[in-house]
């Protein structure tokens, strides 16, 4: 599973709750660009309409080798999922609080997958809870490291 493109934003500003592997339709040059690895899906997030799910807000740039026929970079894209995951999707996003979201693009049998997420946004105090836990624990590493080099 090589990731094409990540979402930095998505753990730092959510609690993960549940992850789910999709399909993405895409048309002719976005493939191509999507394995320059030229794209953002930041401020991505997906949406259920009438039994169906589509991606809003991942930009995919376009091909720069393209002629007339290139895509539009931030075009909504339809998601390939089973009407079980959609329906569970729907229930969530119903949700107060709960957001659904790319965490990834990646390959999987030369076809490009998304890694979809639900989560609930974190606060602010849960946020630094986890950047002080990070620090700890990178701490502790480096402590250990050091006194297994000092050996």
């Amino acid at each position: 599973m090589a990731d094409i493109v990540t979402n930095p934003k998505a753990r730092r500003d959510y609690e993960v709750l549940e992850t789910f592997e999709a399909g993405i339709v895409l048309h002719g040059t976005e493939v191509k660009t999507l394995r320059a690895g030229k794209a953002q899906i930041s401020d991505a997030f997906a949406l259920v309409q009438k039994d169906e799910a589509f991606l809003h807000n991942a930009h995919i740039d376009e091909y720069t080798f393209g002629n007339r026929q290139n895509h539009v970079p931030k075009a909504v894209r339809k998601l390939l999922l089973h009407k079980s995951e959609i329906r569970k999707l729907a229930s969530y996003a119903a949700q107060k609080g709960h957001a659904i979201f790319p965490l990834s693009f990646f390959w999987k049998n030369n076809k490009v997958k998304v890694l979809l997420a639900i989560g609930r946004g974190k606060a602010e105090y849960d946020k630094r809870q986890d950047m002080r836990e990070k620090e700890s624990d990178r701490e502790m590493k480096r402590v250990t490291m050091h006194r297994l080099k000092g050996r």
